[in-house]
């Protein structure tokens, strides 16, 4: 595989130093330009990002010493780069609209952001489960008028531990699902020294993300029609979001009804087995095994398992019938890995092995 060249737009924030952290040594693509706001530019990346650096490692010194650009300078950043991630925290239309200048500027954009989420030829990926969505990548090819631009986006970090345990019975076909997702604090950017109130404490609200959790999965379970995604219409879901005193790591706690109700060793065989196409074609970053099941009661737990498989994997637990749904179980993901900077990588080498990010 040809050696990428990667710019990381929104490079200071939380998100923006886990691409930074997992791209370290990575086998395919190197960081070349790291973009932040008017704010930061013309500082070092570790002027930039001061005391926030809050990654377990130490900022590399390389990566210190870089300069850090405006993202708005897209002509300049276009001619250092072969794609880009977004990790921005700007609005949804100014994201939109940038991630869009990128794209016809012939930059790729695998994007963390939700701005596009909705956008119908724009597929939002978990590689694992719908990487066929990528056929649609031509049909907003055609739309933008670019030969090489594009972009993805990454579904939002709380459904990633519950949409694969269900895609992985598909066959058995889910027909209601309720969960309860349990989000670490980092999902909002924060550490505890940043955000002080939520050590002790629980908050039942997260702005936009039951809407989130009840409608994504069923546009990563549509189908492209006529060079868009069609949402599939089942299951129906339903979601309470609450956030939890909790650094990294979400859980989620499912209950969901089939029309064919399979046997719980039915359902821990699928999981048990489950491979999708990361793993197929043995990319760099794809889980070994994706899904893990757990038959202790106690598990899985926050902070022993949400670093399965370098925080790219998923962990499931108490599997057992339920006294209104069919089944209830509970699964973990890691929110800034699997959930964000890990699983926007992970799709970039889908595209790559794909032949997507192609130069030339």
């Amino acid at each position: 595989m040809q050696e990428l060249r990667v710019g990381i737009l929104g490079a200071t924030g939380m998100v923006g130093q886990r691409f930074i952290q997992l791209l370290q040594g990575h086998p395919w693509f190197r960081i070349s330009v790291l973009a932040a706001s008017e704010r930061s530019a013309g500082k070092t990346y570790a002027e930039a990002v001061g005391p926030r650096w809050a990654m377990p490692a130490p900022l590399p010194p390389a990566i210190a010493a870089m300069p850090v650009l405006d993202v708005n300078e897209l002509d300049r950043i276009a001619a250092d780069v072969d794609f880009v991630f977004c990790a921005l925290s700007l609005d949804k239309e100014a994201t939109r609209q940038l991630e869009d200048s990128y794209a016809r500027r012939e930059v790729p954009v695998v994007s963390a952001n939700s701005a596009h989420r909705w956008t119908p030829d724009v597929p939002v990926l978990i590689p694992e489960v719908n990487p066929e969505h990528l056929q649609v990548i031509a049909a907003q090819r055609r739309r933008l008028n670019t030969r090489r631009g594009f972009v993805t986006a990454k579904p939002n970090c709380s459904i990633q531990p519950y949409v694969p345990a269900l895609h992985a019975v598909a066959e058995f076909r889910p027909l209601q699902v309720s969960v309860c997702t349990y989000q670490a604090i980092s999902g909002a950017g924060k550490t505890f020294a940043t955000w002080p109130e939520m050590v002790d404490n629980l908050i039942p609200f997260i702005s936009g993300e039951e809407e989130k959790s009840i409608r994504e999965p069923l546009k990563i379970w549509g189908r492209v029609v006529d060079d868009q995604i069609v949402t599939a219409s089942e299951p129906v879901i339903s979601a309470q979001c609450l956030r939890v005193p909790v650094t990294d790591g979400h859980m989620a706690a499912v209950s969901v009804r089939f029309e064919r109700r399979p046997t719980a060793d039915d359902i821990i065989s699928r999981w048990t087995a489950y491979q999708g196409r990361p793993q197929q074609l043995r990319l760099p970053s794809a889980p070994v095994p994706f899904l893990r099941y757990f038959t202790e009661d106690n598990r899985p737990q926050t902070r022993l398992d949400r670093d399965q498989a370098g925080g790219m994997g998923v962990t499931l637990g108490r599997l057992r019938p339920d006294t209104v749904f069919d089944y209830c179980f509970v699964a973990l993901s890691h929110n800034t890995v699997r959930g964000a900077a890990g699983g926007a990588i992970l799709t970039a080498e889908l595209l790559a092995a794909e032949g997507y990010l192609a130069i030339g």
